[in-house]
């Protein structure tokens, strides 16, 4: 019996003393950051046939110990622009020394859209990026980029916050999501994840796909390969407002406290108003869009969010509010196609509206 103790009490002291696992290098592409430093490049997306590819710049900031693999992405949508300065400040200002884990920046995913000015579509496949992941290795521009990201950054993560705001037709108030459609304990943390982002608006998901092969969303494509995710909106219009982009820079700071990368950050929101029903309102006819209400208005049921007109002024339709609740955003520019948003309203979340425990 006293051997058996001795052994089991020098078994202790070892697992007790024994050094930490080491940081090794990480590697995304052609990119290696050792512990504590960072590396910045660009992600190759292969051409097909005569059709061009395109670039991707991402940083890996590689801490000094070890911990979680945390993906952050801007300009998914190439009109909009606060997520893209937000990682240009924080590539800046984080130091891999003091960091646990590793972040991945992808700075701008889709380029031929940021570089042409371009809202929702893709120049050259006329696909919106955030329609079609994961991607094809042999795909149009667009899932060609998907797949990219996809294999170099979402397999690699194990947390990942989509960074958007109103594109440049939208005027929008902040909010995030919550997707509630993964397993239970994903769900949880994608709650806490969001929490921790520290914006008061939180719009409750039910909507996204489970399935993985299904997934057509960037955080959609995590959350069903089990890996926590929000999308999250700050700014709008085009405009580069320091309101919005410092709002990034506050929610990063809190996600990586949240996660124990780094010690210090804000810490989570404390009163969330979550919202539960909600609605992106289309567009019935091509022509000018007026809209009757702001973003962040509250509107009765039946109220005008806005009309569509014909080129010579005459009213096409009127779109009304489906229900009563929130506009989140509402477009704010005159051009209108059929099928587009003119708007995004949303209602406080009922029980019914939260994920069974």
């Amino acid at each position: 019996m006293r051997a058996r103790t001795v052994t089991a009490a020098f078994a202790l002291l070892v697992l007790l003393t024994a050094p930490l696992a080491a940081q090794v290098p990480f590697t995304i592409g052609t990119f290696t950051a050792q512990p504590g430093t960072s590396v910045s490049g660009d992600l190759a997306v292969p051409g097909r046939g005569v059709e061009p590819g395109t670039t991707i710049p991402i940083s890996i900031l590689h801490g000094s110990r070890p911990g979680p693999v945390l993906a952050l992405f801007a300009s998914v949508h190439g009109y909009e622009y606060p997520p893209v300065l937000a990682l240009q400040r924080l590539r800046k200002n984080i130091d891999p020394k003091d960091l646990a884990g590793t972040i991945i920046m992808v700075h701008v995913a889709n380029m031929p859209s940021f570089l042409g000015r371009a809202i929702y579509y893709t120049p050259g496949d006329g696909k919106n990026l955030n329609r079609v992941f994961p991607g094809k290795a042999d795909g149009t521009i667009s899932e060609r980029i998907a797949f990219v990201l996809t294999k170099e950054v979402i397999d690699r993560a194990q947390y990942l916050v989509d960074l958007h705001c109103g594109d440049g037709n939208e005027s929008l108030r902040p909010y995030l999501y919550w997707e509630t459609t993964g397993a239970p304990g994903v769900v949880e943390a994608i709650r806490q994840l969001a929490l921790a982002f520290g914006m008061d608006h939180i719009v409750i998901d039910n909507s996204r796909p489970s399935d993985a092969a299904a997934s057509v969303y960037v955080s959609n494509t995590a959350v069903t390969r089990g890996k926590p995710a929000v999308t999250i909106e700050s700014g709008g219009m085009g405009q580069v407002e320091e309101e919005d982009i410092a709002r990034i820079e506050r929610g990063v700071a809190g996600v990586l406290r949240h996660l124990k990368m780094r010690e210090t950050g804000p810490g989570p929101t404390e009163h969330p108003v979550y919202l539960g029903r909600s609605e992106v309102l289309r567009a019935n006819f091509t022509g000018l869009f007026y809209a009757a209400v702001e973003k962040g208005h509250t509107v009765a049921q039946g109220a005008l969010i806005g009309r569509v007109t014909d080129f010579f002024g005459r009213t096409l339709e009127e779109i009304r509010a489906p229900f009563a609740g929130e506009v989140l955003y509402v477009i704010g520019t005159p051009p209108m196609t059929k099928g587009e948003p003119v708007g995004f309203v949303a209602a406080p979340a009922t029980p019914a509206d939260f994920p069974k425990k």
